[in-house]
This record gives C-alpha cells, structure tokens and sequence, in this order.
C-alpha cells in the first residue's frame, strides 16, 4: 500500500506524535509509541471525524490523520487483498496450461480458480522453471501456443541462491524475441514474469 503519515496516536491510552506506516501485510508505527500489527489483525476500522480507528490486540487505536486521509486509510485496511488468481489473470472460464512440476500452494490454489487445467487451446500458460535446462525445455513446450499469441507466465524460485533468476529468464526470452508484461509476487516461495511473443507491424 506504501502510504505514510506523521501524526497524533493515541494507543491505548497512550498518546504521542508518531509516524505511521500502511504495508501491504501491516500497520507500523515508530516514535515513542512503537507497535507493528498484521492488518490482518486489525478490527472494527474506521473513519471518524478525521480520525483512524480499530481494535488491535484488545488495544483501542485513534490516529489523526484528517478527513480524506482517514478515510482513504480505512477503506485500503478494510478492502480484500487481491488474489493470486486475479493477478495473474486467471478466472472461471479460464483454461490454463500448466508445464513443469507446480508443487507451490498458492499457485496451485490460484490454479484451481481456472475452470480447466488443459493443454488444449489454453487462453495462458504456467510454466515452473527453477533451473536454465527447465526454462529452455519450457520454452520450447509452449513456443508454439505463444506464437498464437498465448501468454505465458514463468514463475520460479525467489532470492539469491538458485540456478535460475530473473536476469536469466529475461535475457533468453528477450533474446527468442518476447517481451515481459507483467511481473507478480506468487507467494514467499515464488515469483513470477509473463511473456508475449513481440507483435510486429
């Protein structure tokens, strides 16, 4: 979410000017009050006169952020995150193809949002690669789809340490002629990249 304020907090009971962070995943506050909270933690949210209130571990929370703040502030705590599947595309009447082996939860569970796992006119494909051998032999599985304009994306293993990374997949599918469209956090485990082959004309 990124957002940031220096502002009045009051902590249950304990009030001081502090400043506060909006993560993705957590609300930090720094100062002489000094908490972190999963957001999802975070209970009964709102805005109030400009005011950001919530419950957080028991604790009655106010911070004074101002009207339109406050309120652009409850409804980012407040909204669902959105879904592996909605990231990466994948809807009810999506057919996906899958190449490699896809052992990861959460992309499998992104994957049963498809309405078919099917190597036949797929509308996308995903292809585990962890290895540069990998990535070849899934490029050359899903060349012909992609060059009927099927995007694919290639999701692998996250951080230092592992014999495939990002520069890697970029430079051979950039050299094979392709472009990256999007990149996606898969889970803790895994990221992803999607390509298109390059249209010219």
């Amino acid at each position: 979410m990124g957002r940031e304020a220096i502002c009045k907090c009051d902590w249950a009971g304990t009030t001081a000017k502090v400043k506060v962070l909006l993560e993705s995943t957590e609300l930090i506050v720094r100062g002489d009050i000094r908490k972190r909270v999963p957001i999802s933690n975070l209970r009964n949210v709102e805005a109030q006169s400009g005011w950001l209130r919530f419950n957080a571990a028991g604790d009655q929370v106010q911070i004074l952020l101002g009207v339109p703040a406050a309120e652009k502030w409850a409804t980012a705590i407040t909204t669902p995150p959105r879904g592996l599947a909605r990231k990466l595309g994948i809807t009810d009447k999506s057919i996906v193809r899958t190449i490699g082996d896809i052992t990861d939860e959460a992309l499998k569970t992104a994957l049963g949002e498809a309405a078919q796992i099917s190597a036949m006119s797929p509308d996308m494909i995903v292809a585990f690669v962890d290895t540069p051998e990998s990535l070849n032999a899934a490029l050359r599985a899903a060349k012909p789809q992609m060059l009927k304009s099927i995007p694919v994306w290639f999701a692998y293993p996250k951080g230092p340490g592992h014999p495939l990374n990002e520069s890697t997949i970029r430079s051979l599918l950039r050299n094979n002629g392709m472009v990256d469209t999007k990149v996606a956090s898969v889970s803790s485990q895994l990221t992803a990249v999607r390509f298109n082959f390059r249209q010219l004309g």
